[in-house]
């Protein structure tokens, strides 16, 4: 066993070393010229080292667990645009953002057109959890059904929905806007089944509840899947214009312009007066 550096700071700087603790060795110096110019207290000296350590350790953690969530477009609350969607109720996001519906395992159900903000949202709400420790996969509806396809024909299917459904919160990005493929509907009920007040849910869509059936191409599947995901849930919808397209909106023509929603489920009506009751 080697022996220790004869002066105290030579010793601290070694021990740093053997604790690997890089960033109090970085700024060692400095706080030691503080402390000899009376900047600093002993006390003040140990909790600007110790402390300049833990928050560099806490962004290494947080960069890696982002990376293990693949939340790789960093989005926050801070950065979205509540002004823009005044249909959006900032408190109660700000609510989410708290973190209990991971300790009740909900699931949030993010709707709205294209544009308006749903996976920014749904990241940044990732992203707040991730900061508390909490464990998160973030994936695409079309991702995890091609995922548990290529598992299924792998015949470890199993393993991988026990590894999706692992983490405390699970948000699922993009229902509805690609047609899902044959017995895809299927792979992803297991998988919602499994998860079902296991943990957290959070999901996004530009498709109304109603047409679940027509865009899991079959009703009885879709009508189980709401079953199960509309159970402790909460719902949240956006009935507001494009961000991305805030500043070439009047190019956008009117058959384009998407109705929120919840417009979008509703039954039509007949056109015309009633149909005149006939005598038996």
């Amino acid at each position: 066993m080697r022996a220790l550096p004869e002066t105290p700071l030579e010793r601290i700087r070694a021990h740093l070393v053997g604790m690997k603790m890089s960033r109090a060795l970085e700024v060692l110096d400095d706080c030691v010229r503080r402390i000899e110019d009376g900047q600093l207290s002993a006390l003040e000296f140990l909790d600007e080292l110790l402390g300049e350590e833990r928050a560099t350790r806490e962004t290494r953690r947080i960069k890696s667990c982002l990376m293990t969530a693949r939340l790789t477009r960093i989005k926050t609350l801070e950065g979205f645009d509540f002004s823009f969607q005044p249909s959006l109720d900032k408190n109660r996001i700000l609510a989410l953002a708290e973190l209990s519906f991971i300790e009740r395992g909900e699931v949030i159900h993010l709707l709205g057109p294209p544009g308006t903000g749903k996976s920014h949202l749904a990241v940044a709400l990732g992203v707040e959890a991730v900061k508390a420790g909490k464990s998160v996969y973030f994936t695409t509806l079309a991702e995890i059904i091609d995922t548990l396809s290529k598992a299924e024909r792998e015949g470890k299917l199993a393993q991988r929905i026990a590894y999706i459904i692992r983490p405390a919160l699970l948000i699922i990005d993009e229902v509805g806007y690609l047609p899902v493929q044959k017995g895809g509907a299927n792979l992803f009920f297991q998988l919602v089944n499994a998860r079902y007040e296991r943990g957290a849910v959070i999901l996004t869509s530009n498709r109304g509840f109603g047409e679940w059936g027509e865009v899991f191409g079959d009703t009885v599947v879709a009508a189980a899947l709401l079953d199960r995901l509309l159970h402790h849930a909460i719902v949240i919808e956006i009935a507001g214009n494009s961000y991305r397209l805030r500043e070439h909106a009047k190019l956008v023509p009117d058959s384009l312009r998407l109705p929120p929603v919840s417009a979008q489920t509703k039954p039509k009506r007949r056109r015309g007066r009633p149909r005149k009751k006939t005598s038996k």
